[in-house]
């Protein structure tokens, strides 16, 4: 079966990667890098915090076994918040839901402890329907000390080429436009209404490394802003991405060899279908 995939891949491969491109590639590339302001950042030695959360579940014939962590770790490995729940049967919210709200708690209990706060994910997720309860807790908290950002390695938005009928994110332009370490020019989204701006910046931090966005909740945020934050980040950051949020991620992913010790804990390792889906 494989081998089949692997030749219908080769013969179809320059044309599913133009289709990824598009027609206007040349022109699109051409206004990335117009929007790529070359800036390299100087290190500020300031405190960050990163924030990250998982979720994993075992389900079995009739019940489920979930767990649910959320961490705030400073760059030095001191923890702020180290949040969890789990549960026999099925939770009352979805898991991604009480992941979203214990970031938000991990991030409340950040905004006075550190100069900055960062978030992995997407302010969008917040502010879309299925999350709409947690707009407000989150605009509160960040309002607070205006010094919660979020930040994701990957984006799937697809605003500022539209002009060009563009079929790829923007992050994968800015990618291939530019190796440059430096910022694009601020985008402001007010698609969730003029009290849920959204401002975002692609950023590189070092030459060749990925590029990663950055999330602002409002909308006055200036250029020599946007580079002060940048200064802050990158003192604490590894191969081009900040390393509070590394270190979150790794104190937070549960892991199936978590959840087998976990079975193993709570007695269900004999409970029909345990073996089939931790293998």
């Amino acid at each position: 079966m494989l081998n089949t995939v692997y030749r219908d891949a080769v013969k179809k491969r320059s044309k599913e990667l133009s289709s990824i491109k598009g027609p206007n590639f040349d022109n699109i590339l051409e206004k990335a890098r117009a929007n790529w302001i070359e800036y390299t950042p100087q290190k500020k030695t300031v405190l960050v915090s990163g924030i990250d959360s998982s979720f994993n579940c075992v389900k079995f014939q009739g019940l489920e076994l979930w767990v649910v962590t959320a961490v705030s770790i400073i760059s030095d490995g001191k923890i702020i918040a180290d949040l969890h729940d789990q549960g026999i049967g099925y939770a009352s919210n979805s898991l991604s839901s009480l992941a979203a709200k214990m970031e938000i708690q991990a991030c409340e209990m950040s905004v006075d402890e550190t100069n900055l706060v960062l978030v992995d994910g997407s302010l969008y997720s917040q502010f879309m329907t299925r999350q709409k309860e947690l707009s407000l807790p989150i605009i509160k908290i960040m309002r607070k000390n205006n010094n919660v950002i979020f930040i994701s390695k990957t984006s799937n938005t697809r605003t500022q080429f539209l002009e060009f009928k563009s079929n790829a994110s923007d992050i994968f332009y800015y990618n291939h436009a530019t190796k440059k370490p430096g910022f694009s020019r601020i985008f402001v989204d007010d698609r969730f209404g003029n009290n849920k701006s959204i401002s975002s910046v692609f950023v590189r931090l070092s030459e060749s490394t990925p590029i990663i966005k950055l999330e602002f909740f409002g909308n006055t945020y200036s250029e020599n802003e946007i580079k002060q934050t940048i200064d802050m980040i990158y003192k604490n950051s590894v191969g081009g991405y900040p390393y509070a949020l590394k270190l979150a991620h790794q104190k937070c992913k549960i892991s199936n060899n978590d959840l087998a010790k976990l079975v193993s804990l709570y007695g269900l390792s004999n409970e029909i279908g345990s073996r089939e889906v931790l293998e």
